[in-house]
Formats: structure tokens, sequence, C-alpha cells
């Protein structure tokens, strides 16, 4: 059966309202920040079985990574650089439709074609981490899952930054 792009649109937007809830379940009793964010990480990883989903924090000039679950990643990422150090550097969400045409796409894996990464700020606003995803697929992410990881960013600041 060949679904059609709404029926396929629908089914994402209550993947992401069910992995929303599970989010909220988990973190709440939960104060340690990199305990929640490994759980984060794995919850959307093994809900849309994505290449690559893991976290960036800023250290200094850098991007630092953290809690991640897929092949081995990129250690530290200069801000400016590639499309993690540019969301850094801009504070704003980025999609990526095919990171062979991103100039300066930083190939932590071969393997990698699409990319969204999606800050996350402190109360003031102020650049802290990044969500990055990878799909090997190409032209993978959309507005959904703009929106969708853009709360997710949220709830993450709002339980540890606020």
């Amino acid at each position: 059966m060949i679904l059609s792009r709404d029926s396929i649109s629908t089914r994402k937007q209550q993947d992401y309202k069910d992995l929303i809830a599970q989010i909220n379940a988990l973190i709440e009793p939960e104060t340690n920040l990199i305990a929640n964010l490994s759980n984060i990480i794995a919850l959307l990883k093994n809900t849309f079985n994505w290449l690559w989903v893991g976290i960036y924090f800023k250290d200094q000039d850098d991007l630092v990574l953290g809690p991640f679950q897929g092949p081995v990643a990129c250690t530290r990422i200069p801000i400016g650089k590639g499309v993690c150090g540019q969301c850094a550097l801009l504070n704003e969400s980025i999609i990526v439709p095919n990171v062979e045409d991103f100039k300066g796409h930083i190939a932590c894996s071969s393997l990698s074609k699409s990319e969204i990464v999606i800050p996350i700020t402190d109360t003031n606003g102020q650049f802290i981490a990044l969500i990055d995803i990878d799909s090997d697929e190409l032209d993978h992410f959309d507005t959904i899952d703009q929106t969708n990881l853009e709360y997710i960013s949220r709830i993450i600041k709002e339980k540890h930054y606020a």
C-alpha cells in the first residue's frame, strides 16, 4: 500500500505527539541534564529510525559532542563551520535537503544525505547547545520535523535552563 503525503504527515504528527508525551513523562522526575538528554536522543532515534541523533554543546568557540545515538561522530566542530556550526552562529534551525549541496558541510559520516539542526537556548535566548539529526535519505526533513523539534528544544530549555 502506498501512503499519500497527507497520510504520512498525519502519521508523523501523531508520532511526534506520542514522543513528546513520552519525553515529558521521562524527564519530569529527573533533574540530571545528561540523563534527560540521553533519553530524549534515544526516543528520537528509536521513534524515527534516523541515521544519527545527538546533541552538541557550546564550548567557547567550538561545539563539543554530547549524548548521541548512531555512527561515530565528530567530537568538536568550530562555530561557523558546517551545518551545526552555522546553526550555532546564527542561532536558528537549519534544514538541509541534500548535505552535498551545503557549502562547507562537514561529513562526519558518508552515509548522511540530509540533516536538520535545532538550536537550544537559555532563557535569555543565548545559544547553548543544539540537536543534530542526520538521515540516510535525501530531503527527509520538513516543517513538521522543525516545528516539533523546536518544541522539544523548548522543553529542554524549560527543564534545565530556566
